[in-house]
């Protein structure tokens, strides 16, 4: 991060941004393709371009044609894949081009705000957001078809308005809305909102006027989003709020503490450990210059992480959970470092200087090729295990026949049979029992089930006398010491 000087160019930052983009997420999808193919690396990502084709082609909110449903999170992100196939780009790329655009959004927002907030700091090129858009969690999310990247971009930019002291709080407010139409988490964003404008007047008859803003305009949003749901599925939020706790419920059995500490291990796997001490420098320089904005983003990761500590301990798939606090994380630690690396002091102070941006540039390029060889194992599980397993059904299975599954994404996507969704997202009567095999198998004989389609491993009391009809056999799984997905007829009662 030189300190040189140069003109301030928006616009030539952006364009070698675009090309870091270009590049880094290139190589992803390049990966991928060279070592299975192009496909996405979560089954999820399927039941969103679900969503997005049937709004698209039969302009209705559903995951069956003909049967509206909440089971996607993300609203927002469903609609615009939606865009994609308006225009005949879905699903794959649209997908990408979106993926791509908010990887360099958040690439180019990091670097104004840097610029902005360490005056110092005005190098030629641009490395704060260069190191955004090689961030091997932020590339992976941009790849995943998921709402993962739009919802940190949302989460980011809110903040970093706060940060840099906005007087625009309605706008504010209505961000917040808007974000909870990707993750219904978006709504935690209105506390370090509310404490920005309270703390920004001195008087307290003045305190009311920002505040009032701020849910004003987060409100009308919100008040959407709950009738949204409300009149699609009778309760305020979708399915997958409900079915992701029941599902993960068996975590809670871990002590507090152990969930307390393994959240934030994704933000330290990668270039975020070297950026840790950054963090701790720009709060403690906040601290001193009575900076409440950055302490309030500062408190929104903590309590965010907290959050599904307590509620959703989930912490598999390199923490996709939390990954809307890693933007805003990274920026803190930027912060920190860009003003470490401009002051000035002793020679030993430009040794640790010069060592800590050369150990953070070499783990961040590190980390990016181990991302890059994550996704393409991620997408060759994904693409060879339900992908196939769903175009064999769409190809072998009777038309009129039932079909249970635990993931849906796929089967969905490239079938059209009825389905009964086992992990409750389409199928939400099945949430109180999610994991009770003796129950499902009950209620798979009340719903007439035919076929049962699962990773053997999954319900092995379910399929434990079952002979499959068709296995994938494909190697990528059982490399991991995991299954194969199988498609099994259901004997019913």
């Amino acid at each position: 991060m030189s300190s040189n000087s140069s003109p301030d160019r928006p616009v030539r930052r952006a364009l070698i941004l675009a090309g870091v983009v270009i590049f880094s997420a290139g190589a992803y999808l390049l990966a991928s393709r060279f070592y299975y193919g192009i496909g996405f690396p979560l089954d999820d990502a399927w039941i969103h371009q679900t969503y997005a084709r049937n709004l698209a082609v039969y302009g209705e909110w559903a995951f069956i044609h003909g049967q509206p449903s909440a089971g996607s999170t993300a609203p927002l992100w469903s609609a615009l894949l939606a865009v994609g196939f308006l225009l005949h780009l879905g699903p794959y790329i649209w997908t990408y081009f979106l993926g791509a655009l908010l990887l360099w959004a958040l690439a180019v927002l990091a670097e104004t705000a840097l610029r902005a907030w360490v005056p110092a700091y005005r190098p030629r090129f641009p490395w704060a957001g260069a190191l955004m858009a090689l961030e091997w969690h932020l590339v992976w999310s941009s790849a995943s078809g998921m709402e993962t990247l739009l919802s940190g971009f949302l989460a980011m930019l809110a903040l970093v308005m706060i940060i840099s002291k906005t007087r625009r709080w309605f706008s504010l407010g209505a961000l917040i809305g808007l974000s909870v139409w990707v993750r219904p988490d978006g709504i935690t964003l209105l506390g370090p909102a509310l404490l920005a404008a309270v703390l920004s007047e001195p008087a307290w008859k003045k305190k009311v006027r920002p505040a009032a803003n701020v849910i004003i305009g987060f409100g009308g949003l919100f008040a959407l989003y709950l009738l949204f749901n409300l009149r699609l599925a009778g309760s305020p939020w979708p399915n997958t709020f409900y079915a992701k706790q029941s599902e993960y419920a068996i975590l809670l059995s871990q002590p507090i503490w152990v969930r307390l500490v393994n959240e934030p291990v994704q933000l330290l796997r990668g270039a975020g450990l070297l950026l840790l001490p950054g963090v701790a420098l720009a709060l403690v320089s906040a601290v001193r210059r009575r900076d409440w904005g950055m302490l309030a983003a500062a408190a929104w990761i903590a309590g965010f992480l907290a959050l599904y500590a307590w509620k959703l301990p989930a912490t598999y798939q390199y923490g996709r959970y939390i990954m809307p606090v890693m933007p805003i994380y990274f920026l803190m630690g930027l912060a920190g470092l860009a003003n470490f690396l401009q002051a000035h002091g002793p020679r030993w102070r430009w040794v640790i200087a010069t060592s800590w941006k050369l150990a953070t540039g070499l783990t961040l390029m590190i980390f990016w090729g181990r991302g890059a060889a994550a996704y393409a194992g991620d997408v060759a599980i994904i693409e060879s295990e339900m992908v196939t397993t769903a175009r064999w059904v769409s190809a072998n299975l009777p038309p009129d026949a039932r079909v249970a599954a635990h993931d849906i994404g796929a089967l969905g996507y490239f079938g059209d049979h009825d389905l009964v969704d086992l992990a409750g997202l389409v199928s939400p009567d099945v949430i109180p029992f999610l994991r009770d095999e003796v129950r499902l198998a009950a209620y798979l004989d009340e719903r007439s089930v035919d076929y049962l389609v699962t990773f053997p491993d999954w319900y092995p009391l379910l399929t434990s006398d079952l002979d499959p009809v068709f296995t994938t056999g494909a190697p990528y799984a059982p490399a991991l010491g995991e299954t194969n997905m199988a498609v099994y007829p259901w004997p019913g009662p």
